[in-house]
């Protein structure tokens, strides 16, 4: 095996073991040269554990592996279908259906489908506070007087405090600038450092973030704010807006949160569809066959088995890349009732795709400037997508 440098941009916490045995070879042909997989900022557990497995990935195969931390979503998208210059994205299922259906500030990006190259992580989100702040539950949120961070580099962080949130606790959105006061916060970091620095009362974060435990460590801590999974009525509401979400409760991250309750969002590794079968066969099968080397690199890796997969692809209404379901198909971990729910999500997906295509064009033909702030092109987009059913897991 050649052992090649490993291109990232922070250096690796903790030390990474490699394993003797089963060290799974890719097939070289099929993989680029440089892998170039794009995550969320250097302080999330999206970007560390990708640091964890592209060390291993490297030392079998004779691909360089570069991971770039790009805190906007909506620039790693472009990154990743425009530009190019990412091969993989670790994307969050609730940010991919927003890029698909072109909502809010992707409405007037390049419409590209994609693909899932494999699962990532199952990642808990929940509402966290300053250890001494007087809010107590979850309810105590909408009393009025109250600083809900916002995340603006993030579409579906906004959607969460302007909308999914309000309608979980019964706040419809007109009503919402009334009782929140929102402070924009301009990356995943500061959205969540807002409320030990005071900026914020609450705000919206993942309890397996390496800030959260700096966080936790500040003077007077941390609480969470519990969403009681057994109220379906609240819930029912917050998934008419957050549809990509699952309740649960918090079995990892940092100590304050476990056995709270709260959501979980998946992440996985996206490409676009035109990606090649090949590499992404590729990297399925590397995945797969090397998951016994990486595992341990960090506490998100152990979620990229392939029993976590599976269990996500019952629920996701998102379509796999072929290549990835080639290597399924092969290793007799494909059935005919998923191959059906992929191909009816493949042209979900390609529906909205067209449908934006063509928005886009007419509004080209007639001159008028696609922004989701532009109220005719919003009217052209509407009535192109008018009909098309929306991304919803399957619970």
């Amino acid at each position: 095996m050649r052992q090649s440098r490993l291109f990232i941009s922070m250096a690796l916490s903790g030390t990474v073991a490699i394993g003797s045995a089963g060290l799974a070879q890719a097939d070289d042909g099929d993989l680029p040269r440089l892998l170039v997989v794009g995550t969320p900022s250097a302080q999330t557990g999206s970007f560390a554990s990708t640091n964890g497995w592209a060390a291993i990935f490297q030392d079998q195969t004779s691909s360089a592996a570069r991971i770039v931390p790009e805190d906007s979503e909506t620039q790693r998208y472009k990154r990743l279908t425009e530009r190019r210059d990412i091969t993989m994205s670790s994307v969050s299922v609730a940010e991919m259906q927003y890029q698909i259906e072109g909502r809010d500030s992707y409405a007037a990006t390049k419409p590209v489908a994609q693909r899932i190259i494999w699962h990532h992580n199952d990642t808990p989100w929940g509402w966290v506070v300053s250890g001494d702040s007087d809010i107590q539950t979850v309810e105590d949120l909408k009393r009025g007087d109250v600083k809900l961070a916002q995340g603006v580099f993030s579409p579906v962080m906004t959607r969460t405090a302007r909308k999914s949130m309000p309608a979980y606790l019964g706040v419809s959105p007109e009503k919402a600038d009334e009782v929140f006061e929102y402070v924009p916060a301009s990356s995943y970091v500061e959205n969540c450092r807002s409320v030990v620095e005071g900026k914020a009362d609450a705000a919206w974060c993942s309890p397996i973030s390496s800030v959260l435990s700096e966080m936790e460590g500040a003077p007077g801590g941390i609480r969470w704010l519990s969403m009681d999974t057994e109220n379906k009525d609240a819930w029912e509401r917050l998934l008419d807006h957050s549809p990509m979400t699952i309740p649960t409760t918090f079995t990892f991250g940092v100590s304050s949160a476990i056995g709270v309750d709260g959501v979980t969002s998946t992440f996985v590794y996206s490409a676009p569809a035109d990606v090649s079968d090949d590499f992404a066969y590729a990297m399925a099968k590397w995945f797969h066959q090397s998951y016994d080397d990486y595992k341990k690199t960090h506490g998100l890796t152990a979620r990229m088995q392939l029993d976590v997969f599976k269990s996500f692809v019952k629920s996701s209404p998102l379509p796999l890349h072929e290549g990835t379901v080639r290597y399924l198909k092969e290793i007799g971990a494909w059935s005919d009732e998923e191959e059906a729910f992929n191909q009816e999500a493949i042209a979900q997906v390609d529906g909205w795709i067209e449908a934006r295509k063509k928005a886009m064009d007419e509004a080209r033909d007639k001159r008028i400037v696609p922004d989701p702030d532009n109220k005719e092109f919003m009217a052209i987009l509407e009535r192109h997508t008018e009909g098309l059913e929306t991304f919803r897991s399957r619970l």
